[in-house]
């Protein structure tokens, strides 16, 4: 880390994402808790996470855009972009203006698909290989550690003033990720552009992903989870109303302390990688989110607390792994394309199991869904542990040694 933020870009562009992590956290839970008061129905607020969801099957577009333009000037105009869409919040005024709040949430997340797939592809650029670990550790630890209270603050200034005047202060934090932008200088590299057609330009992170084993394999672990952890946003306020009888703004106190568990595992996320490889340490990461969900099944606050922790803890392990993979097993150029190419893979399920789960927390008891998400995802950690090829070190820093160096496509899944 100190390796790190002796980098110069690399600090100021962690600081304007910090303030807009900040944002993201308090708006996100704000969003979901003002559907809640306006309907009463765990399902609708789970819905919000749906509508954001939706947007992310567009990433494969997004990240054609990222990998043809210069990253840091679009990140500064998505940043713009961000701010204008959740002001539009300002203008639901009641149980009228629902659609708006799901549209404002649907505009987020295609914002969103720019935002992530040019994060990546402009680390790539401004970062040495032996550093993406460590922004990425830095940035899951500051996420999660957010939470420790950025969603108070957002539950609590929702409740003091509304929905309109959380919306003004997250612009606010993405017009100062916008200008932290302003002060970071990268090379860009210009693409070379080949003469193919629009749908083999578009799939081609796709093809890279399905090309390298290890890659494959961690997106499999990554969709099984993914098929069952979309039902915690309609549960987690099943979990704060009929387990803890707590009202729903009671839900930030629970993610505050998930977040001191992402405090406790960020930090040694990047070292642990270093140690075992990516692969181990998403696979490790998968364990302890099973540990929690399983944990929030016990209808007492210890109960549900120390399975925030558990939670928590084990996020920024299974990012830091996750995209460090991705990046140090990517060329530049394709950067922006895998990127996205990973999220729709990963956020197909995801939107799925998340309508799914604001159905079936209607129907079902909240703790036999909290049961199925962690058996689910214990059994994801197992898959992935259990390949060898996670276990291989990446000899060289280069995507292309990888490729060479992974077995082909017929490695064992």
């Amino acid at each position: 880390m100190r390796e790190l933020l002796k980098n110069r870009n690399a600090r100021r562009y962690l600081i304007g994402q910090s303030f807009s992590l900040f944002g993201d956290t308090a708006m996100f839970l704000a969003m979901g808790i003002w559907v809640k008061v306006l309907t009463g129905s765990n399902g609708d607020a789970g819905l919000v996470f749906f509508a954001f969801g939706v947007a992310a099957l567009l990433s494969p577009l997004a990240g054609m855009v990222v990998d043809r333009l210069p990253r840091r000037p679009l990140l500064f105009w998505s940043n713009l972009a961000g701010a204008a869409v959740v002001l539009a919040l300002l203008l639901v005024h009641g149980r009228g203006q629902l659609w708006l709040i799901y549209l404002v949430a649907f505009g987020y997340g295609l914002v969103y698909t720019f935002l992530s797939a040019g994060q990546s592809a402009l680390l790539k650029l401004m970062l040495p290989d032996e550093l993406l670990g460590d922004a990425w550790g830095m940035l899951s630890t500051v996420r999660e550690g957010l939470r420790l209270f950025g969603p108070l603050s957002g539950a609590g200034l929702f409740a003091l003033a509304g929905g309109g005047v959380v919306a003004i202060v997250d612009a606010a934090t993405f017009l100062i990720a916008a200008a932290s932008l302003l002060f970071v200088s990268v090379e860009e590299i210009s693409e070379v552009r080949q003469d193919v057609h629009w749908f083999v330009e578009v799939t081609a992170g796709i093809r890279h992903i399905w090309r390298s084993v290890v890659l494959r394999q961690m997106i499999i672990a990554g969709g099984i989870t993914l098929l069952v952890v979309g039902f915690s946003e309609s549960i987690c306020f099943a979990v704060v109303s009929q387990g803890l009888h707590r009202p729903p703004t009671f839900l930030g106190v629970v993610i505050a302390v998930q977040g001191v568990g992402a405090v406790i595992g960020g930090p040694t996320a990047a070292p642990i990688a270093r140690r075992l490889g990516e692969g181990p340490l998403m696979g490790l990461g998968l364990v302890a989110a099973a540990i929690g969900a399983g944990l929030f099944a016990i209808p007492d606050l210890p109960g549900v607390l120390t399975g925030a922790v558990f939670f928590g803890a084990g996020l920024p392990w299974i990012v830091v792994g996750a995209y460090t993979m991705l990046q140090r097993r990517t060329p530049v150029e394709l950067q922006g394309r895998v990127s996205a190419a990973a999220d729709t893979l990963l956020s197909t399920p995801q939107v799925l199991s998340i309508a799914v789960g604001a159905w079936l927390v209607g129907i079902v008891n909240y703790r036999v869904l909290l049961f199925v998400m962690a058996g689910t995802v214990l059994m994801a950690a197992t898959y992935l542990l259990s390949r060898k090829e996670q276990w291989q070190k990446l000899p060289s820093p280069t995507a292309e040694a990888a490729i060479e160096a992974e077995p082909s496509n017929q490695g064992s899944e």
